[in-house]
């Protein structure tokens, strides 16, 4: 059984830069798809970012683009959301998750594609 802890989240100031990070048990991060959701109150939940199991291809939403990366550490099993040039519009729950198969690039953004979630973590951006 696969278990997602993210962890990192925080209140932080608009133009800082925060990491988040998914421990990953039960399976080996490198033969996991993963990617990062969050939700903000009263909106459905977005995807953000995610990075195939080849780890040779991120996929990041208009949202985010040139502002957060996805990435792992196998030898830590633990995947990653860097955040930079944080905005208030970015303050959510975020969720990492993780997908067993070898999901195609068009599905990565869809929640149904991912068989294992966390249990989320606060971000709050604000001056």
């Amino acid at each position: 059984q696969v278990q997602l802890v993210d962890s990192g989240g925080g209140l932080v100031q608009p133009g800082s830069s925060l990491r988040l990070s998914c421990a990953v048990s039960g399976r080996a991060v490198s033969t996991l798809t993963m990617a990062w959701f969050r939700q903000a109150p009263g909106k459905e939940r977005e995807f953000a970012a995610a990075l195939k199991r080849s780890g040779g291809m991120t996929n990041t939403a208009n949202s985010v683009w040139g502002r957060f990366t996805v990435s792992r550490d196998n030898g830590k099993n633990t995947a990653y959301l860097q955040m930079n040039g944080l905005k208030p519009e970015d303050s959510a729950v975020y969720y990492c998750a993780a997908a067993t198969g070898n999901p195609i690039s068009s599905s990565l953004t869809l929640a149904s594609t991912y068989d294992y979630w966390g249990q989320g973590t606060q971000v709050t951006v604000s001056s």
